[in-house]
């Protein structure tokens, strides 16, 4: 079972490579929104973000309510992928 801080740091390292930006991974605050006013990305970095979170982790999110929460933050989003790699590992 991944580490928290490892789930964090590979979502951050996703964020930056996948959607090409000009930031290193480091200087994401785990607290900053990711979308919006935080890092400044769009509707299509959204689904592409998800895309790739998906494709990383192996878990589906298809629900929009779910992005809009657990994409929040890095923060929010490590919760969300530890309860899924949580509940794959035991079911």
């Amino acid at each position: 079972m991944p580490t928290r801080a490892d789930v964090a740091q590979r979502a951050k390292e996703i964020l930056v490579d996948g959607l090409r930006l000009d930031i290193t991974p480091e200087e994401i605050v785990d607290s900053d929104p990711i979308f919006g006013e935080g890092l400044g990305l769009d509707s299509i970095d959204v689904l592409e973000f998800v895309q790739l979170v998906e494709e990383e982790f192996g878990i589906p999110i298809s629900d929009e309510e779910v992005v809009r929460e657990a994409f929040s933050s890095i923060s929010s989003l490590t919760d969300f992928l530890l309860t899924r790699i949580d509940t794959k590992a035991t079911g």
